[in-house]
């Protein structure tokens, strides 16, 4: 059965690429107005654009998410644009491997800035917005990489280990609310994230993922809406997806 969305309006983050402009086009196409989030302006802007001329909605707002006044500056202008707030799609991350000996430590904080901080920042705006509301839903992407920690992802593994234990605590304060909370964890995805590691990370993990087909943005994008578009008296609390050939 198609979902529909039809006068929902959704704000996603890291909406300029892969799974979150994914996610943006599947909420759209379904009827949502959306609010879309990113440092790469230009390209949010030309998402817009392409949402507006299919004849749906849409805002583009520029911001770095890992700072707490662009994250509640974004949430405030989506509401304020189109009234109110549905569902916030936290999907801005960064992945940076390596190992831990004479790693970056810069790379470090990259990561816990945009998936901790972004997730935390943008989560504290629009819960009282949802809360008054009596509504709403908010879903967090984390990845495996939550659940399964290994060598040479260790900040990444304390990062999305971290977004699934606040997605627990967040879904328990947010029952009396009437707010509900997903945590979708991806396995290997073909998306631009890997490519800010190094040459030689990039080389393992090719070594590690080979024979695997990786799931398609638009494939976790499905399961967003799958979980936004449930009735009201049903919350998808987790969703892991990893393409069948990959193990771990």
């Amino acid at each position: 059965m198609a979902i529909d969305l039809s006068g929902r309006i959704v704000a996603v983050t890291g909406a300029s690429s892969g799974i979150g402009e994914a996610t943006a086009l599947a909420c759209a196409g379904a009827g949502a107005a959306v609010a879309l989030a990113a440092r790469r302006g230009e390209r949010i802007e030309a998402l817009a654009g392409r949402i507006v001329a299919d004849g749906g909605r849409a805002l583009a707002v520029s911001a770095d998410v890992g700072e707490e006044a662009q994250a509640h500056a974004f949430i405030e202008r989506a509401q304020a644009e189109f009234g109110r707030l549905d569902v916030l799609v936290n999907n801005a991350g960064v992945m940076l491997l390596g190992p831990l000996t004479n790693a970056s430590t810069e790379e470090w904080r990259r990561m816990i800035h945009v998936n901790v901080f972004g997730v935390l920042y943008c989560t504290h705006a629009a819960l009282p917005l949802m809360a008054a509301q009596g509504s709403g839903h908010i879903v967090n992407v984390s990845s495996v990489a939550g659940r399964v920690a290994r060598l040479g992802s260790g900040v990444y593994n304390l990062t999305k280990f971290g977004v699934g234990a606040f997605s627990e605590s967040l879904r328990q304060e947010a029952v009396p609310l009437g707010v509900r909370v997903t945590l979708v964890e991806p396995g290997a995805v073909a998306t631009e994230l890997p490519g800010h590691n190094r040459p030689e990370i990039l080389e393992q993990m090719a070594k590690r993922f080979r024979g695997v087909t990786p799931l398609a943005a638009e494939d976790i994008a499905n399961a967003v809406l799958y979980a936004i578009g449930q009735p009201a008296n049903v919350s998808v609390n987790e969703l892991l997806i990893r393409p069948t050939a990959q193990v771990g």
